[in-house]
């Protein structure tokens, strides 16, 4: 995605308008009386709104045209929507409403695909949250948006998990004197700690004191996954020959591990 792409949607980004607060309370006023030229001088006024919340989406791989008319429908909903009696900015109130339009079209278009109804009852469970927020000025329990549905608590958290948008492990979490710290850094790796490292190498030193039937049998059965059958079928010894060889070698390991 381009974000320092200058046309977009065949609009020059450059020469964008920017609208005063006053000037917009008066375009309002004339929209209000059925004014379309003022809607529309409206629009273009905060065309640089839905630029600046796109940048946010810059590495999701998506065309930066298509985030742009997705957040003007974000943008008109907002203008639809504002109520210019309340003490509040419209840049204020529009911004969420263009970020929602298009978290809502990526999660749409994502390549996990999640079903219609449970999209549904994920928005569902989004919107009473927020009705509980306005209503008792705190964070409703999952309990809560469960019970507002009528729904057991396991589907609410299962739909919520479904629409998350994927991250990617190279996505920035914060800066550390200029140097970008990425999710991949903040995951664990159980398999590559030092504990872990530190077994294998004291494995691999066991092994040395064995003979090489001993060492056969033991990478057969434990690296390779055979059973004692097939390790006995392969080197031409029966089942419980292996089986006491295979005892002999771990005991033998195990002095000097």
């Amino acid at each position: 995605m381009l974000t320092n792409k200058v046309e977009i949607c065949g609009v020059n980004t450059s020469k964008l308008p920017v609208l005063t607060n006053e000037e917009m309370m008066e375009l309002f006023s004339r929209m209000h009386a059925g004014d379309e030229s003022a809607r529309e001088t409206f629009i273009k006024g905060n065309l640089r709104l839905v630029l600046s919340v796109i940048q946010r989406f810059h590495n999701r791989g998506e065309h930066i045209d298509d985030l742009f008319q997705v957040g003007c429908i974000g943008l008109i909903k907002a203008i639809d929507n504002f109520d210019v009696s309340q003490n509040v900015r419209f840049s204020t109130y529009a911004v969420p409403m263009i970020i929602g339009e298009i978290r809502r079209y990526l999660r749409d278009n994502n390549s996990i695909r999640v079903s219609r109804s449970l999209r549904d009852t994920a928005y569902r469970a989004l919107q009473v949250r927020d009705q509980l927020i306005n209503k008792n000025s705190r964070e409703p329990t999952v309990s809560e948006i469960a019970k507002a549905l009528n729904l057991p608590g396991e589907e609410v958290v299962f739909a919520l998990d479904a629409i998350q948008d994927p991250i990617s492990l190279f996505e920035p979490i914060y800066h550390d004197d200029g140097d970008a710290i990425f999710v991949m850094d903040q995951v664990s790796d159980e398999k590559n700690q030092d504990e872990t490292w530190l077994e294998g190498i004291a494995l691999k030193e066991a092994m040395k004191k064995l003979n090489d039937r001993e060492k056969l049998i033991l990478t057969l059965r434990f690296y390779d996954g055979r059973t004692q059958m097939e390790v006995a079928e392969e080197i031409g010894i029966s089942q419980a020959q292996v089986s006491r060889l295979e005892k002999t070698a771990l005991k033998h390991m195990r002095k000097y591990i």
